[in-house]
């Protein structure tokens, strides 16, 4: 059959699936917790299903992340299922994502539904003043668009399954398994410690028609001898009466996009000789700092995330990351030091560059007169640039190619942000179809509003440039290639340590 369905302005086509394969029912990985591996886990099946040669489609109903993605048609979804689509080998869509929850603060967040901006609410507000059934009717409609159209559909959980307290509020863990009829499999990270409890009481304080969703336990991040665990694999099934069908052992070869910022605090500060230096700065509100991937992973460059004034002192390149308060962050880099040293840096020749927020920074002011992050009316930039920025209501999503600085390449890049800025004299960074974008002061100065920038050749060898390096990316992999290999890496991974059959007769309909 066909349905047709208008989702954030666009109008969209779902045409029956292709009946060769056998029709699955769809997928759950829900959780002991939050961070317990639910979105590799998720990515990694996507992945083996289209191996197999099935149609998957990831899906999860709310997401809170501040990494964020454009989908080609212009609406706003989280990184996450973005990179579990790519895992699918299908372009995202907002229906993957319905409802996002983008942090302000840590009792804010802007909430982005069907790919659009409506407001920001407090976690009070949106929990307990939203139409919560109504909510679920959105996120269903999504659900059904995809499940009409790919085979399986492959869900994703958010946190614990066994929050009692929002129970009744639910609108994308064991609410959306039942409504789906998905076979439910629980994810729980043995690497933190009390995987026994976890996965005992997460079962038992599920309501009975919860558990009947119930297929099996997906015990992840092991370290060690699997074998050694036989005992305690066993016994999990008979306190559950559920089976273990997989236990995933740890890994540091696979690199995948992280979902959220707490990650890049942990690692460690460094330089490294005869490399090109580059220094992310790292802030409190950071956004889409999958950026940086490409920089992370360049054999000729070292990436660090710097907190500190003096760690910026060895770098050879700094960069001013997206945000999702600019003038909060702004206001905390002159409170810790930190935009103080950016301008000796770039007063002794550093490259300096900012990505989205992090050109809003490097402008003369900041105004909001419309109150859209806060109480600031006007707050001055470092003046790093000449160019002016005003916070305007809703938000700029879009997928783009341009030409960087004038070379022949076309690069490829998005934009998610709010707020326009604007020069007297005009120096563009980036010559898009019709129109210019960014401000170019010169090959060590400049700021532009596009995200996945360092996924082009062209700006990592200009860059490389810029500070004195001659490293190149030819005969490198594009960054397209070299995630493509990395999700054939983890379904060769998660298939290795997963029991198929059992996985695969509990989606047989």
């Amino acid at each position: 059959f066909e349905n047709i369905r208008t989702r954030g302005g666009i109008r969209r086509n779902s045409k029956t699936m292709d009946t060769i394969k056998q029709q699955l029912l769809p997928v759950m990985f829900a959780g002991t917790g939050s961070d317990v591996g639910k979105s590799v886990i998720n990515a990694a099946f996507c992945r083996i299903l289209k191996q197999d040669g099935y149609q998957p489609a990831p899906f999860k109903a709310q997401n809170m992340s501040l990494n964020s993605y454009a989908t080609p048609d212009g609406l706003e979804i989280g990184r996450a299922q973005a990179m579990q689509a790519e895992a699918c080998g299908i372009d995202c869509m907002v229906e993957m994502n319905p409802v996002l929850l983008k942090p302000m603060d840590n009792q804010t967040a802007q909430v982005v539904l069907n790919g659009k901006p409506t407001g920001n609410k407090s976690a009070g507000e949106y929990f307990n003043d939203t139409n919560r059934d109504a909510l679920f009717d959105e996120v269903m409609q999504s659900y059904t668009f995809l499940a009409n159209k790919y085979n399986p559909v492959v869900i994703e959980g958010a946190g614990s399954i066994s929050e009692l307290n929002l129970r009744s509020r639910d609108i994308t863990n064991m609410r959306v398994a039942i409504a789906a009829g998905a076979a439910t499999f629980l994810v729980a990270d043995i690497d933190r410690g009390g995987v026994f409890a976890s996965v005992y009481g997460t079962i038992m304080l599920l309501t009975p028609e919860e558990r009947k969703q119930m297929k099996g336990i997906i015990i992840n991040k092991f370290r060690g001898d699997i074998s050694l665990f036989y005992d305690g694999r066993k016994t999990i099934e008979e306190l559950t009466g559920l089976p273990v069908i997989a236990i995933i052992p740890w890994f540091r070869d696979i690199i995948l996009d992280d979902e959220d910022a707490v990650v890049l605090g942990n690692k460690p500060f460094s330089t490294v000789a005869n490399k090109a230096n580059v220094a992310v700065v790292l802030l409190p509100h950071m956004a889409n700092f999958t950026d940086f991937n490409a920089l992370e992973h360049h054999p000729e460059i070292h990436m660090v995330y710097a907190s500190k004034p003096e760690q910026l002192t060895t770098a050879d390149i700094i960069v001013l990351p997206g945000s999702k308060n600019t003038i909060a962050d702004l206001q905390y880099l002159r409170e810790n030091g930190m935009a103080k040293a950016i301008l000796n840096e770039q007063k002794l020749g550093k490259c300096i560059y900012g990505i989205c927020g992090g050109y809003q920074m490097m402008g003369k002011t900041i105004t909001d007169p419309k109150g859209i992050e806060g109480d600031i009316a006007v707050y001055p930039g470092l003046g790093l640039l000449p160019v002016a920025t005003e916070m305007e209501e809703g938000k700029t999503t879009v997928q783009t190619t341009f030409r960087f600085k004038q070379h022949s390449e076309i690069c490829y890049g998005y934009e998610i942000h709010a707020g326009k800025t604007t020069w007297n004299e005009p120096s563009p960074l980036n010559t898009l179809n019709d129109t210019d974008e960014g401000y170019c002061v010169n090959d060590k100065l400049w700021g532009t509003y596009m995200h996945g920038l360092f996924d082009n050749d062209v700006v990592i060898n200009d860059i490389l440039a810029a500070c004195g390096h001659n490293g190149s990316t030819k005969n490198r992999k594009t960054m397209a290639e070299f995630k493509n290999e990395q999700y054939d890496k983890l379904a060769e991974h998660v298939r290795c340590h997963t029991d198929m059959n059992l996985f695969y007769n509990a989606l047989k309909k």
